[in-house]
């Protein structure tokens, strides 16, 4: 059996998930990063993607893993991510409804930029949702 590490998931609604991993690969604010086992120490701040993990049996399961922070220390790794959500708990019409309303707005000539900016945000968050789901864009996975 591959190698494992202790994997801590702490989102602002609590504990997501902890236990034994293979690895975890996510989006950080530099590009994607895999964790494996006896991974040096590293800290990094997290951007939007999909969170990859591959489970102690080595399944892998996929969330929307938004913003945050990740660390990884003597050993231990914890990601501390503002949004985690497991692709199975995707609520994906609430999803597609996101999107829809983030594409009606930027249609909006008249939005001022900081408008712009949050409803761009708002479509980057729904289209991470829907990728992890596995009902959107696979350049987001």
């Amino acid at each position: 059996m591959a190698s494992t590490y202790h994997l801590q998931v702490v989102s602002l609604d609590g504990l997501e998930y902890e236990g034994e991993v293979q690895k975890i690969l996510l989006r950080t604010i530099e590009g994607d990063v895999e964790i494996l086992a006896r991974h040096t120490n590293y800290c990094t701040a997290i951007g939007m993607g999909t969170a990859k993990v591959t489970m102690e049996d080595g399944k892998e399961r996929k969330a929307a893993c938004i913003g945050g922070m990740l660390s990884v220390m003597n050993g231990e790794v914890r990601v501390l991510p503002t949004t985690w959500e497991w692709s199975e708990d995707i609520d994906v019409a609430r999803a597609k409804a996101a999107k829809e309303r983030a594409e009606e707005r930027l249609k909006d000539k008249l939005l001022d930029n900081e408008a712009r900016v949050r409803a761009e945000a708002k479509l980057y968050r729904a289209l991470v949702r829907l990728g992890s789901s596995g009902h959107g864009q696979d350049h987001l996975d």
